[in-house]
């Protein structure tokens, strides 16, 4: 098809990635969908042709390099980047350490940074696209989540500057923040007992305006449309899908 796009996604394993890395491949689109797990990944390629999974950190410079020439050797462009590889823990100020705190922002910030980088100059020739996956806290305060915010902040900001930077290029920037979404994330990126999630999930139900948590398809909806000929004229945008939960 000659409107299929070549998409790198990250995080493409489970949840919001998964769902996005299907709605691609489901529309022509070409997609390498990296993550940690070969398992989830292997389960994901063998679910559509257009899908090449690949095992490689977000947070490593050497796999960003990796990541962009795997994806050059299979189909010699890249068209889109999504950045959606999150890492994340409540996390109170007292329990901090260094380690703890660096292991959020490589995720969240060096990597989509890194990866970038090393795609721009063939997201150059191909006038393409970044969609970044943030959250409703990168600009909603919450108790407990403040280096995990801090970094979806950043990556907001990140979003805007790129927009202004690369607009000369043609290359558009936009990041869509996700509201909380019916992922494993609470147990296992957040670290939960399945009570705990519960409780959380059960608490965020009763906050978020319109009364359900999201599904991984109402934010894999927004990934594709930015990428998409109808979003030709946006670029430096957060869009918010979260039902409502940065209003109350």
């Amino acid at each position: 098809m000659q409107d299929e796009k070549v998409v790198i996604l990250t995080g493409g394993g489970s949840g919001i990635g998964r769902a996005a890395a299907l709605r691609f491949a489901r529309q022509g689109d070409k997609v390498l969908a990296t993550g940690r797990r070969a398992g989830a990944l292997d389960q994901l390629a063998a679910e559509h042709p257009n899908i090449v999974g690949l095992v490689a950190d977000a947070g490593s410079a050497a796999d960003a390099g990796r990541t962009v020439a795997k994806a050059l050797e299979l189909w010699g462009r890249i068209d889109s980047l999504i950045n959606n590889a999150g890492a994340g823990a409540i996390l109170p100020l007292a329990d901090i350490t260094a380690e703890k705190v660096a292991n959020i922002f490589a995720v969240n910030v060096f990597g989509p940074s890194l990866l970038a980088s090393a795609a721009l100059p063939h997201l150059r020739e191909r006038r393409g696209s970044i969609v970044n996956v943030s959250s409703t806290f990168g600009h909603k305060p919450a108790a407990a989540l403040s280096h995990y915010a801090a970094s979806k902040s950043a990556l907001e900001h990140l979003t805007r500057c790129w927009a202004l930077e690369l607009a000369p290029f043609g290359i558009r920037v936009n990041a869509v923040a996700a509201g909380p979404t019916e992922t494993d994330a609470l147990t296992g990126m957040m670290g939960l007992t399945p009570e705990q999630a519960a409780a959380v999930k059960k608490q965020e139900r009763e906050r978020i305006p319109l009364g359900r948590r999201g599904m991984p398809d109402d934010i894999a909806e927004w990934l594709v449309r930015l990428t998409s000929p109808a979003a030709a004229w946006m670029t430096g945008q957060v869009i918010d899908v979260d039902g409502g939960l940065g209003l109350a």
